[in-house]
């Protein structure tokens, strides 16, 4: 299967594993809406997911962006991938979307708060997107770790935020829409970071997937982590390390 995926061009390739990784916000959502999980144990997972990411963004993302533009680019592309996220999710706060992530009651009805979760799904999504297709620019191939990592997170984060939805009593239509949206932008996101950085220079390069990774880390720190914590307690350390030590593990064998 994977030499078949090698041979297609390199931005159809982005798309497919953009899609593979955005599926996983959907199978969380189907088990965040329909089963009754515990908090605990979406908690558990979710700190696990961060763990993952965490990996990801430090030894795939920011590694590769520091071999191909230095320092300079990696950190710039960093802090800047942290001030656009931390600035848009202020905005999608003030509409509504400041608990899209949780997994109790606390998300709002209406109808601007439910554009607002929306959109704030996408501003969580985009960015690792993204990071999967300029990835695939940099290294040459896809990163499977990037993949994996995104993966591993996106279903802690549609169970968590299905659950909520379902919790503020939306419809399964509402829910699985917004989930099929962010898919599909996730999509078009991994195709983008292909498709416009293919011939972009390294330090251009180094400072998209600087950008990439600071803004996964803002997301992290922001809505990933604060909710695994309230809701699971000081456990949660303990799987976020062995998350990031699977990842590790996973790209050092790999």
């Amino acid at each position: 299967m994977l030499t078949f995926i090698r041979a297609w061009p390199t931005d159809a390739r982005a798309a497919f594993w953009g899609f593979v990784a955005g599926l996983a916000l959907l199978i969380g959502a189907a088990i965040g809406y329909y089963v009754r999980v515990s908090k605990g144990v979406i908690s558990t997972v979710m700190a696990f997911g961060a763990g993952v990411l965490v990996s990801a963004l430090t030894f795939d993302l920011m590694d590769e962006a520091y071999n191909k533009g230095g320092l300079d680019s990696a950190i710039e592309g960093l802090v800047a991938g942290a001030l656009v996220y931390v600035a848009a999710n202020a905005l999608i706060e003030q509409r509504g979307g400041k608990h899209r992530k949780r997994s109790g009651s606390q998300q709002a009805g209406g109808a601007d708060a439910g554009v607002a979760i929306a959109i704030g799904s996408l501003i969580d999504g985009i960015p690792e997107s993204v990071a999967i297709g300029a990835s695939l620019v940099a290294g040459g191939a896809v990163s499977l770790v990037t993949v994996i990592a995104v993966f591993l997170s996106n279903v802690p984060e549609g169970l968590s935020s299905s659950a909520g939805m379902h919790n503020a009593g939306r419809s399964p239509g509402y829910v699985f829409g917004i989930w099929a949206g962010v898919i599909a932008a996730s999509t078009a996101a991994a195709w983008a970071g292909s498709a416009l950085f293919s011939h972009a220079s390294e330090d251009l390069l180094a400072a998209v997937l600087g950008v990439a990774a600071g803004a996964i880390l803002a997301m992290l720190a922001d809505t990933m982590m604060p909710e695994a914590y309230e809701q699971g307690g000081h456990w949660v350390a303990l799987f976020t390390v062995i998350g990031f030590a699977c990842a590790f593990l996973l790209g050092k064998l790999g």
